[in-house]
Formats: C-alpha cells, structure tokens, sequence
C-alpha cells in the first residue's frame, strides 16, 4: 500500500503555489538484514544469514561492476549505471576531469514488474495524514521522507 499525505503548495514563485499535491510517506526502511529476514519467511531452504550474505556481496559486487563502467541489471528490479556531473571548461583542451569533476551518482532504472506503469496501476493507495511542516522546516514526524 502507497501511503501518502497531501499538502499546498507554498512557494510563491512556482506556478504550482496554493495547489493540492500528494507526497509518498513511508514508516520504516528496510535494510538488508531485515530484506534476507522477509526472504527467509516465504519458504525458501535458505536462512536469513545466507540470504543476507548473498545479497551483502550482491551489492558490493554491484558497486564494484558500476564504477567498471558496467549497466547492472536485475530483472524486475532496476538497471544500475552510474553517471557523471561536471563543471564547465571554456574549451575541450581546458577539460581536465581531475579539475572539472564535482560528482560520480548512482541510476537505477526501474525494470519488469517494477516499472512505473506497472507500480501505477497495482498500487492500492492510503492518505495516512494531513501534511504539515513544523516551525524548523521539517516535515512532522508520519513524514519519514529524506
């Protein structure tokens, strides 16, 4: 179930201000340990510590094939690659990556039965609470978003 809180607009110099939107909340992360637990759960021959070992090397192995400059793929999940961000030189001979790069991210493309078509139109949505931000800025605390 998507749980969502819907709040107005307040910025004064987009088109969207005093518009109604939803925002996606969610109540609790799930790292790996606790994902090979749930895994463990749904009568699989493997225990959660095989599981979560498997998956501890996945994502190193992941890592150390994106920074490769390789696309990982998992079916149904994500394609993984990493891109680059940049500042500007005045010439392709001024260039210098050592000098101009700010920044190395990680992409995940969503693939298969994680698309957001398909997410789209299988999710079952609940509004969880009104969406309010406190006097320091951030987000009451249902709003677990980061």
């Amino acid at each position: 179930m998507i749980r969502y809180k819907v709040y107005q607009s307040k910025n004064k110099a987009s088109s969207s201000y005093g518009l109604w939107y939803a925002r996606a909340v969610y109540d609790e992360t799930v790292g790996l340990e606790k994902l090979a637990e749930h895994m463990a759960n749904h009568n699989t021959p493997y225990s959660q510590g095989c599981i979560f070992g498997v998956l501890r090397d996945m994502v190193n192995c992941i890592k150390e094939l994106v920074l490769d400059g390789k696309a990982v793929k998992l079916d149904n999940l994500a394609i993984f690659s990493a891109s680059i961000s940049t500042s500007g030189a005045a010439s392709a001979k001024e260039f210098s990556i050592t000098n101009c790069l700010r920044n190395v991210h990680l992409n995940a493309r969503a693939t298969g039965k994680l698309r957001t078509a398909t997410l789209t139109s299988e999710a079952t949505k609940k509004e969880v609470a009104e969406y309010t931000v406190n006097k320091t800025g951030k987000s009451d605390g249902g709003d677990t978003m980061e």
